[in-house]
Protein backbone atom coordinates (compact mmCIF):
# COMPACT_ATOMS: atom_id res chain seq x y z
CA UNK A 1 0.00 0.00 0.00
CA UNK A 2 1.32 3.58 1.44
CA UNK A 3 4.77 3.88 2.54
CA UNK A 4 2.88 3.15 6.03
CA UNK A 5 4.06 -0.16 7.78
CA UNK A 6 2.03 -1.59 11.17
CA UNK A 7 2.43 -4.85 12.46
CA UNK A 8 -0.05 -7.41 11.18
CA UNK A 9 -0.64 -8.78 14.85
CA UNK A 10 -4.30 -8.92 15.52
CA UNK A 11 -5.97 -7.17 18.21
CA UNK A 12 -9.47 -6.95 19.61
CA UNK A 13 -10.76 -6.53 15.97
CA UNK A 14 -10.31 -9.58 14.32
CA UNK A 15 -13.49 -10.32 12.26
CA UNK A 16 -14.24 -7.39 9.76
CA UNK A 17 -17.39 -7.23 7.26
CA UNK A 18 -16.93 -4.45 4.33
CA UNK A 19 -20.51 -3.06 3.58
CA UNK A 20 -20.19 -2.03 0.59
CA UNK A 21 -17.32 -3.54 -2.03
CA UNK A 22 -17.25 -1.29 -4.61
CA UNK A 23 -14.44 0.84 -5.55
CA UNK A 24 -13.05 1.35 -2.05
CA UNK A 25 -14.73 -2.19 -0.46
CA UNK A 26 -13.19 -4.69 -2.72
CA UNK A 27 -9.66 -3.67 -2.74
CA UNK A 28 -9.64 -2.91 1.13
CA UNK A 29 -11.27 -6.44 1.43
CA UNK A 30 -8.46 -8.14 -0.36
CA UNK A 31 -5.84 -5.74 1.68
CA UNK A 32 -7.02 -6.53 4.85
CA UNK A 33 -7.87 -10.31 4.03
CA UNK A 34 -3.91 -10.61 3.77
CA UNK A 35 -3.55 -8.74 7.29
CA UNK A 36 -5.04 -12.14 8.41
CA UNK A 37 -8.40 -10.66 9.30
CA UNK A 38 -11.83 -12.54 8.66
CA UNK A 39 -13.29 -10.90 5.91
CA UNK A 40 -17.14 -10.82 4.77
CA UNK A 41 -18.35 -8.78 2.26
CA UNK A 42 -21.79 -7.44 0.85
CA UNK A 43 -23.02 -6.50 -2.33
CA UNK A 44 -26.41 -5.34 -4.20
CA UNK A 45 -25.29 -7.02 -7.54
CA UNK A 46 -26.00 -10.56 -7.80
CA UNK A 47 -23.37 -11.18 -10.58
CA UNK A 48 -20.59 -9.87 -8.06
CA UNK A 49 -21.23 -12.30 -5.84
CA UNK A 50 -19.33 -15.10 -7.96
CA UNK A 51 -16.20 -12.89 -8.20
CA UNK A 52 -16.26 -12.26 -5.09
CA UNK A 53 -16.20 -15.45 -3.81
CA UNK A 54 -13.00 -16.16 -6.25
CA UNK A 55 -11.07 -13.27 -3.76
CA UNK A 56 -12.10 -15.76 -0.91
CA UNK A 57 -14.07 -12.59 0.61
CA UNK A 58 -17.30 -14.69 1.62
CA UNK A 59 -19.75 -11.99 -0.21
CA UNK A 60 -23.68 -11.67 0.89
CA UNK A 61 -26.41 -9.98 -1.20
CA UNK A 62 -27.58 -7.05 1.27
CA UNK A 63 -30.12 -4.85 -0.04
CA UNK A 64 -31.89 -1.81 1.93
CA UNK A 65 -35.31 -0.67 0.72
CA UNK A 66 -37.20 1.62 2.26
CA UNK A 67 -35.44 1.37 5.62
CA UNK A 68 -35.85 -2.28 5.20
CA UNK A 69 -32.31 -4.46 4.92
CA UNK A 70 -32.68 -7.96 2.44
CA UNK A 71 -30.09 -10.49 3.40
CA UNK A 72 -29.02 -13.95 2.33
CA UNK A 73 -27.26 -14.72 4.93
CA UNK A 74 -27.33 -12.62 8.11
CA UNK A 75 -23.74 -14.00 9.32
CA UNK A 76 -22.56 -10.94 7.66
CA UNK A 77 -23.06 -9.29 10.96
CA UNK A 78 -21.52 -11.67 13.39
CA UNK A 79 -17.97 -9.65 13.42
CA UNK A 80 -16.20 -7.32 14.99
CA UNK A 81 -16.37 -4.81 13.31
CA UNK A 82 -18.48 -3.13 10.01
CA UNK A 83 -17.07 -0.74 7.66
CA UNK A 84 -20.00 1.40 6.74
CA UNK A 85 -18.77 2.08 2.80
CA UNK A 86 -22.31 3.20 1.05
CA UNK A 87 -21.59 6.81 -0.42
CA UNK A 88 -25.08 8.32 -1.09
CA UNK A 89 -26.82 8.37 -4.64
CA UNK A 90 -26.44 11.88 -5.96
CA UNK A 91 -28.56 11.55 -8.79
CA UNK A 92 -31.54 10.22 -6.61
CA UNK A 93 -33.64 12.75 -5.84
CA UNK A 94 -35.00 11.78 -2.48
CA UNK A 95 -30.96 11.01 -1.00
CA UNK A 96 -31.20 13.43 1.16
CA UNK A 97 -33.49 11.76 3.44
CA UNK A 98 -33.37 8.34 1.83
CA UNK A 99 -29.52 7.69 2.59
CA UNK A 100 -29.71 8.39 6.54
CA UNK A 101 -32.86 6.29 6.74
CA UNK A 102 -30.87 3.35 4.66
CA UNK A 103 -27.83 4.35 7.05
CA UNK A 104 -30.23 3.62 10.56
CA UNK A 105 -31.40 0.73 9.07
CA UNK A 106 -27.97 -0.79 8.71
CA UNK A 107 -26.78 0.53 12.41
CA UNK A 108 -30.14 -0.64 13.90
CA UNK A 109 -29.55 -3.81 12.47
CA UNK A 110 -25.64 -4.04 13.33
CA UNK A 111 -26.93 -3.28 17.01
CA UNK A 112 -29.42 -5.64 17.40
CA UNK A 113 -26.39 -7.95 16.17
CA UNK A 114 -24.36 -7.25 18.76
CA UNK A 115 -21.71 -5.54 16.27
CA UNK A 116 -19.48 -3.69 18.55
CA UNK A 117 -17.62 -1.19 16.35
CA UNK A 118 -18.63 0.67 13.28
CA UNK A 119 -16.12 2.47 10.80
CA UNK A 120 -18.11 4.71 8.53
CA UNK A 121 -16.61 6.00 5.00
CA UNK A 122 -18.39 9.50 4.33
CA UNK A 123 -17.11 12.93 2.92
CA UNK A 124 -15.65 16.35 3.24
CA UNK A 125 -18.49 17.15 0.97
CA UNK A 126 -20.15 17.61 4.43
CA UNK A 127 -18.23 20.90 4.82
CA UNK A 128 -19.58 22.53 1.54
CA UNK A 129 -17.30 25.41 -0.41
CA UNK A 130 -16.49 27.78 2.28
CA UNK A 131 -13.99 29.47 0.78
CA UNK A 132 -11.04 28.55 3.51
CA UNK A 133 -9.21 25.88 5.42
CA UNK A 134 -11.44 23.12 6.75
CA UNK A 135 -10.53 20.63 9.85
CA UNK A 136 -12.43 18.26 11.52
CA UNK A 137 -13.70 20.89 13.67
CA UNK A 138 -14.97 23.53 11.29
CA UNK A 139 -18.95 24.03 11.23
CA UNK A 140 -20.69 22.33 8.05
CA UNK A 141 -22.21 23.81 5.51
CA UNK A 142 -23.47 21.67 3.01
CA UNK A 143 -24.59 22.75 -0.60
CA UNK A 144 -25.80 19.59 -2.28
CA UNK A 145 -28.73 16.93 -1.41
CA UNK A 146 -25.97 14.59 -0.84
CA UNK A 147 -24.10 15.95 1.57
CA UNK A 148 -27.22 16.90 3.76
CA UNK A 149 -27.97 13.52 3.30
CA UNK A 150 -24.40 12.44 5.02
CA UNK A 151 -24.70 15.23 7.86
CA UNK A 152 -27.51 13.50 9.28
CA UNK A 153 -26.01 9.63 9.00
CA UNK A 154 -23.22 10.99 10.54
CA UNK A 155 -25.77 12.14 13.09
CA UNK A 156 -27.26 9.16 13.31
CA UNK A 157 -24.38 7.44 13.41
CA UNK A 158 -23.02 9.12 16.39
CA UNK A 159 -26.48 8.30 18.32
CA UNK A 160 -26.35 4.97 17.86
CA UNK A 161 -22.63 4.43 18.08
CA UNK A 162 -21.69 7.01 20.24
CA UNK A 163 -18.23 7.29 21.79
CA UNK A 164 -15.44 5.15 20.76
CA UNK A 165 -17.96 2.32 19.24
CA UNK A 166 -17.44 4.32 15.93
CA UNK A 167 -15.00 6.25 14.02
CA UNK A 168 -15.77 8.76 10.85
CA UNK A 169 -13.41 8.60 7.69
CA UNK A 170 -14.25 11.97 5.53
CA UNK A 171 -12.74 11.19 2.45
CA UNK A 172 -12.06 13.62 -0.23
CA UNK A 173 -12.18 13.24 -3.60
CA UNK A 174 -11.40 9.90 -4.48
CA UNK A 175 -8.76 8.70 -7.53
CA UNK A 176 -6.57 5.87 -8.15
CA UNK A 177 -7.70 2.21 -9.54
CA UNK A 178 -9.75 2.40 -12.52
CA UNK A 179 -11.26 6.14 -11.45
CA UNK A 180 -8.27 7.77 -13.87
CA UNK A 181 -7.75 11.35 -13.32
CA UNK A 182 -7.39 12.66 -16.48
CA UNK A 183 -10.97 11.19 -17.67
CA UNK A 184 -12.75 13.25 -15.15
CA UNK A 185 -12.76 16.76 -17.08
CA UNK A 186 -11.25 15.23 -20.45
CA UNK A 187 -12.58 17.24 -23.68
CA UNK A 188 -14.82 19.58 -21.56
CA UNK A 189 -14.62 23.69 -22.29
CA UNK A 190 -14.95 26.41 -19.97
CA UNK A 191 -15.14 23.92 -16.94
CA UNK A 192 -15.82 26.34 -14.15
CA UNK A 193 -13.65 27.08 -10.78
CA UNK A 194 -10.14 26.38 -12.85
CA UNK A 195 -7.99 28.48 -9.95
CA UNK A 196 -9.88 26.50 -7.02
CA UNK A 197 -7.57 24.11 -4.73
CA UNK A 198 -8.47 20.75 -5.50
CA UNK A 199 -8.75 18.02 -2.59
CA UNK A 200 -8.07 14.71 -3.61
CA UNK A 201 -6.97 11.07 -2.15
CA UNK A 202 -5.87 8.25 -3.86
CA UNK A 203 -7.25 4.67 -3.25
CA UNK A 204 -3.82 3.25 -1.94
CA UNK A 205 -4.08 6.08 1.05
CA UNK A 206 -7.69 5.23 1.44
CA UNK A 207 -7.12 1.63 2.58
CA UNK A 208 -3.46 3.02 3.91
CA UNK A 209 -5.76 5.06 6.89
CA UNK A 210 -8.66 2.28 7.55
CA UNK A 211 -5.77 -0.17 8.24
CA UNK A 212 -4.51 2.67 10.23
CA UNK A 213 -7.67 2.88 12.10
CA UNK A 214 -8.17 -0.14 12.72
CA UNK A 215 -4.59 -1.11 13.90
CA UNK A 216 -4.01 1.71 16.11
CA UNK A 217 -7.59 1.36 17.71
CA UNK A 218 -8.26 4.91 17.54
CA UNK A 219 -11.97 5.17 17.69
CA UNK A 220 -14.73 7.75 19.04
CA UNK A 221 -12.89 10.54 16.01
CA UNK A 222 -13.52 12.25 12.89
CA UNK A 223 -10.80 11.98 10.58
CA UNK A 224 -10.36 13.70 7.22
CA UNK A 225 -8.47 11.98 4.70
CA UNK A 226 -6.91 13.97 1.86
CA UNK A 227 -3.59 14.18 -0.04
CA UNK A 228 -1.35 16.93 0.71
CA UNK A 229 -1.17 19.06 -2.20
CA UNK A 230 -3.78 21.11 -3.24
CA UNK A 231 -3.00 21.96 -6.83
CA UNK A 232 -4.80 24.33 -9.22
CA UNK A 233 -7.96 22.34 -10.84
CA UNK A 234 -7.27 23.38 -13.96
CA UNK A 235 -3.13 22.86 -13.17
CA UNK A 236 -3.98 19.12 -12.02
CA UNK A 237 -6.52 17.86 -14.66
CA UNK A 238 -4.84 19.49 -17.78
CA UNK A 239 -1.74 17.53 -16.43
CA UNK A 240 -3.60 14.40 -15.76
CA UNK A 241 -5.55 14.15 -19.15
CA UNK A 242 -1.97 14.84 -20.79
CA UNK A 243 -0.22 12.00 -18.64
CA UNK A 244 -3.45 9.51 -19.51
CA UNK A 245 -3.82 10.01 -22.79
CA UNK A 246 -6.98 11.88 -22.45
CA UNK A 247 -8.50 15.04 -24.54
CA UNK A 248 -7.43 18.13 -22.86
CA UNK A 249 -10.13 20.14 -21.18
CA UNK A 250 -10.17 23.89 -20.82
CA UNK A 251 -11.04 26.23 -17.88
CA UNK A 252 -12.29 29.09 -16.48
CA UNK A 253 -9.82 31.10 -15.07
CA UNK A 254 -12.06 32.37 -11.98
CA UNK A 255 -11.01 35.07 -9.88
CA UNK A 256 -13.06 34.30 -7.18
CA UNK A 257 -13.67 30.74 -7.28
CA UNK A 258 -15.81 28.81 -4.71
CA UNK A 259 -13.51 26.51 -2.46
CA UNK A 260 -12.22 24.71 0.54
CA UNK A 261 -8.89 23.63 1.71
CA UNK A 262 -9.06 20.21 3.13
CA UNK A 263 -6.60 19.80 5.86
CA UNK A 264 -5.40 16.43 6.68
CA UNK A 265 -3.15 17.23 9.80
CA UNK A 266 -5.16 15.03 12.12
CA UNK A 267 -4.72 12.23 10.43
CA UNK A 268 -1.01 12.72 10.01
CA UNK A 269 -0.85 13.38 13.73
CA UNK A 270 -2.79 11.48 15.63
CA UNK A 271 -2.00 8.48 13.16
CA UNK A 272 1.16 8.59 11.70
CA UNK A 273 -0.23 8.50 8.70
CA UNK A 274 2.14 10.13 5.57
CA UNK A 275 0.08 10.50 2.25
CA UNK A 276 1.59 9.66 -0.98
CA UNK A 277 1.85 12.59 -3.48
CA UNK A 278 -0.79 13.41 -5.63
CA UNK A 279 1.53 13.19 -8.87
Amino acid sequence: MSNQKFTTTLNSIQSISVLGAGWLGWPLAKHLKKLSYAIKTSTTTPEKLNLLQVDELQPVLLIIDQGEITINDRSFFDTDLIILNIPPSRRRPDVESRYPTQIEAILDFAQNRGVPKILFIGSTSVYGDVNSVVTETSDLYPDTPSARGLIAAEKVLKKTYPGDSSTILRMSGLIGGDRKAGRFFAGKRDVPEGNAPVNLVQLEDCIGVIEAVIQKEVWGQVFNVCADEHPRKADYYTNQALEQGFEIPTFLPDETPRFKEVSNEKVKRDLGYAFTKLY
